[in-house]
């Protein structure tokens, strides 16, 4: 379920650039720099899926919620139309699967821990 959820979250964020960005390709700096910083979290998680959680996290809320608003401390103005704010949705749900599944994996005991403290 995990690697759907990242797929799901990746390709969220790709439609968000894609509608909003005029000219965005996979090779664009906007879509390809964020992707390889999906690879290098997954990559990761072959020590904990603390850095996933955190990932979705900032997609979700920092690029999904916090950047559709017009707040003064943020580097540019963010159109205040119904088609950004309808990306802006998806972008933010298609985030979540990825922090619930990111989230429980981290809080989840590994097996081998598991199987070490228990004396049976």
């Amino acid at each position: 379920m995990l690697p759907i959820a990242i797929a799901l979250s990746w390709v969220g964020f790709v439609l968000h650039n894609v509608a909003d960005l005029p000219g965005q390709t996979l090779l664009s700096p906007e879509i390809l720099y964020p992707t390889l910083a999906y690879l290098m979290v997954i990559a990761s998680m072959l020590w904990t899926s603390w850095p996933l959680f955190g990932w979705a996290v900032l997609q979700g809320v920092g690029g999904g919620i916090i950047s559709v608003l017009p707040l003064p401390f943020l580097p540019f103005d963010p159109a205040q139309t119904l088609h950004h704010y309808s990306f802006h949705v998806i972008y933010t749900l298609t985030q979540i699967p990825l922090m619930v599944l990111s989230y429980r994996a981290a809080v989840r005991p590994s097996r081998g821990t598991r199987e070490a403290s228990d004396p049976r």
